[in-house]
């Protein structure tokens, strides 16, 4: 197998044996980028000659005897979360192109950890699309059918990770962002506890996780970036968690209906049945359950997000407000006709989503879905319904989640009898990060052969 394709696991283990070294990998990496980047599009400022320098540093400190947590592991980090030195476009050409005067918490725990940082990855117009379009990054594509989306917002992460771009790649997620890409791309990615990971720039539901390819590289990684950093005042101090689950007896809640947005296809609500057959064949005690959230939810926080948004871009001057993706302009043109009691309400559906998954969680101890509810859609589409005035219709499943900061993640389901990747999304009480990741792990489903070019 290509060094680039080896998981990170495995790599540390290579290091600290010294059978292969850091230098070595990151040369098979760039190789693997020279082949498929081409096709995919899911990088931005790559930085080859940084990360061979980084490498040989690596090397040194494995000889030393120094090595970090993830010392020579290639990563890549999402363009959002900032990188000194590199500007932060958030996917539009309507940003200034200003660099970054510091790492964000979450980049700065990996470059301490020894990973080396060797490009940032695409991410669609402001991040507020599930797929990879952007007036400022090259369209994304899937490895798996570049016809189709990587998904998105972390577009690029989920399509390097599918490529073999090295086993760990930072992502976003507000809406699922993370999740989204990782099941359309056959990943783990997980949305941690809200403020398990500093943002560095807080919002309400936003959070930072690692996509990989197996749920061991997903903990490790998000065991480096976890804990509290006082630029970030939502985030919380590194706490207890388990790493190992018990299935005989587990709860699970089936919930193969999320009560709005699109149907869900046949193909995807099977794969997700066969998963809690297989659970329920290790014991665990499987119910079907009925929508959690509403049309007035959804649309509620569409409301919110839109004059947010309708906000940040009338700021802009007029050169560069022109430049912003007609999509995302038709979307916020209707902003002027919401009231404050409209925005009002629309912000209110936040807690009112927090509420109805917390009554889940108080019979369940483990919420289990489609992450979306189809497979990967057309690559040139902003939006699967190709509809700015709906553009949230595919986002039921994993919404939720983020409004009520609890932690979900992704784990390859099956397949598309086109060939596309299915996920299946494990939802968990608060802080039970890593027991999701050990249940996606149980779960996992060995790939075939990932995407070759």
């Amino acid at each position: 197998m290509n060094l680039a394709d080896l998981t990170a696991v495995e790599l540390l283990a290579k290091y600290r044996d010294g059978s292969v070294s850091p230098v070595e990998v990151i040369d098979d990496v760039l190789a693997r980028v020279e082949q498929f980047e081409p096709r995919i599009s899911a990088l931005y400022a790559l930085d080859p000659a940084g990360a061979r320098a980084a490498a040989h540093e690596s090397e040194r400190r494995w000889r030393d005897g120094s090595a970090g947590a993830l010392d020579g592991v290639p990563v890549t980090v999402k363009e959002n979360i900032a990188t000194r030195g590199t500007p932060v476009p958030q996917g539009t050409a309507a940003t200034e192109l200003i660099p970054a005067a510091e790492d964000a918490p979450a980049a700065a725990r990996l470059r301490d950890a020894g990973a080396v940082i060797f490009s940032k990855t695409t991410m669609p117009e402001y991040g507020m699309l599930s797929s990879g379009v952007s007036t400022f990054h090259h369209l994304t594509r899937n490895p798996w059918d570049v016809t189709k989306t990587a998904g998105g917002s972390s577009a690029g992460a989920a399509a390097a990770a599918a490529a073999g771009y090295g086993p760990i790649h930072l992502g976003t997620d507000i809406g699922g962002s993370i999740r989204l890409p990782a099941g359309w791309c056959g990943l783990v990615g997980i949305k941690p506890t809200h403020g398990r990971v500093a943002v560095g720039n807080p919002y309400p539901g936003r959070a930072i996780g690692p996509l990989t390819r197996t749920a061991a590289d997903a903990a490790l990684a998000l065991s480096v970036i976890s804990g509290y950093d006082p630029r970030d005042y939502t985030s919380l101090p590194a706490g207890p968690d388990r790493n190992e689950i018990t299935i005989d007896g587990l709860r699970v809640a089936l919930l193969l209906d999320a009560g709005v947005g699109l149907p869900v296809d046949p193909e995807v609500a099977a794969a997700v049945s066969s998963t809690a057959s297989q659970l329920e064949k290790a014991g665990a005690l499987v119910e079907p359950i009925a929508p959690i959230i509403t049309r007035e939810m959804l649309d509620g926080l569409d409301r919110f997000w839109r004059i947010r948004s309708a906000a940040d871009i009338a700021a802009l001057p007029e050169e560069r407000r022109a430049k912003v993706l007609p999509q995302i302009r038709e979307w916020v043109s209707t902003a002027g006709d919401l009231s404050g009691f409209d925005v009002f309400h629309g912000y209110s559906q936040m807690g009112a989503m927090a509420a109805a998954v917390g009554r889940v969680f108080t019979t369940y101890d483990v919420i289990l879905s489609p992450v979306a509810p189809i497979t990967a859609f057309a690559a040139e589409l902003a939006y699967p319904t190709d509809d700015p005035s709906k553009p949230f219709e595919h986002i039921a499943f994993t919404v939720p989640y983020n409004m009520s900061h609890h932690p979900a993640t992704t784990v390859n389901a099956g397949w598309s009898s086109s060939g596309l990747p299915i996920g299946a999304q494990l939802a968990v009480p608060h802080h039970q990060d890593l027991t999701a990741l050990a249940l996606a792990a149980h779960l996992e489903n060995h790939q075939r052969d990932w995407p070759t070019g």
